[in-house]
C-alpha cells in the first residue's frame, strides 16, 4: 500500500501547534514570575529600610 504525504500533514501541523503552544505558556510563564518579583521588590521599598530593625 502506498502511504500518502497527506496523512504526515496533520502530524506535522499538530507537532507545530504543540511546539508553539508551549513556548507560549512558557513565556506567559516568565512574565507572571517577572511580575511577582517586582511586587515583592516594590512591596519592600514602600515598607522602607525600618523593615528589618523591628524587633520580633
Amino acid at each position: 500500500m502506498v502511504q500518502d504525504s497527506r496523512d504526515d500533514a496533520p502530524q506535522e501541523q499538530d507537532e507545530t501547534f504543540f511546539k508553539r503552544r508551549r513556548a507560549r505558556s512558557i513565556a506567559i510563564a516568565l512574565v507572571l514570575a517577572g511580575m511577582v518579583v517586582l511586587f515583592y521588590v516594590v512591596t519592600l521599598v514602600k515598607m522602607g529600610a525600618g523593615l528589618f530593625d523591628r524587633p520580633l
